[in-house]
Order: structure tokens, then C-alpha cells, then sequence
């Protein structure tokens, strides 16, 4: 049977979890006027230009949730995208944290 592409021949298999190595997650908190203006939409476009999965979703005080998981790079190119006048609304302050990548996203949702 053939086996797909994974450690050399007689090295243990890596856990699953280990797909996610090398990248990151960030969770944004993005405050302003960010709802009703395209913004997770216009969100969910830049994630999947950047390769990134994740979600974007509207929480009950007017901000909006980021979660996106991705290579470094990538990730901080949409955090910066999120901090920018490029974003539909106006965007007034964005809390952010990085983690390692949990995995558990596949492509990116607006919610």
C-alpha cells in the first residue's frame, strides 16, 4: 500500500496536531463602526487571499471576533490588514493575541 508523504522510513508517525507546526493563531477583537459595512466579508477575502482559515463573526456589543491561523507572515499581514484605512467601516482600536495554531478551521467563514 502506498503511504503518503510523512516521516522518513522507521521514524515514529507525528501526531496530528503536529500539521499546525510552524503556524500561528491570531484572535482580534476589532472595535468601531465594523458591523453592517461588508467588514467580515471584506475580512473572509483578505484571509483567503492570504492562505489563512479562520472566521470572522459579529458579537452582540458592535465589535467583531478575527480568529485566523496561518504562517507568522501571513497572519501579521492580516493583522496589519485589519489595523489599516483599508477595511470597510472605520476601525478604532484592535486587540490582538497570537497563540499556536489549534487546527481546527478549515478555510475561512464569515459568521
Amino acid at each position: 500500500m502506498a503511504r503518503h508523504a510523512g516521516p522518513p522510513s522507521g521514524a515514529p508517525d507525528a501526531p496530528d496536531n503536529d500539521a499546525v507546526a510552524g503556524t500561528v493563531r491570531l484572535e482580534a477583537r476589532v472595535f468601531g463602526i465594523v458591523q453592517g459595512v461588508g467588514f467580515r466579508f471584506r475580512t473572509m477575502g483578505k484571509a483567503e487571499e492570504l492562505g489563512l482559515a479562520g472566521e470572522a463573526r459579529n458579537l452582540s456589543d458592535g465589535s467583531v471576533a478575527v480568529v485566523a491561523e496561518g504562517s507568522e507572515p501571513q497572519v501579521r499581514a492580516l493583522l496589519d490588514w485589519l489595523k489599516s484605512r483599508n477595511t470597510p467601516g472605520r476601525v478604532e482600536r484592535v486587540d490582538d493575541s497570537f497563540s499556536a495554531a489549534q487546527g481546527n478551521f478549515r478555510g475561512f467563514r464569515a459568521h
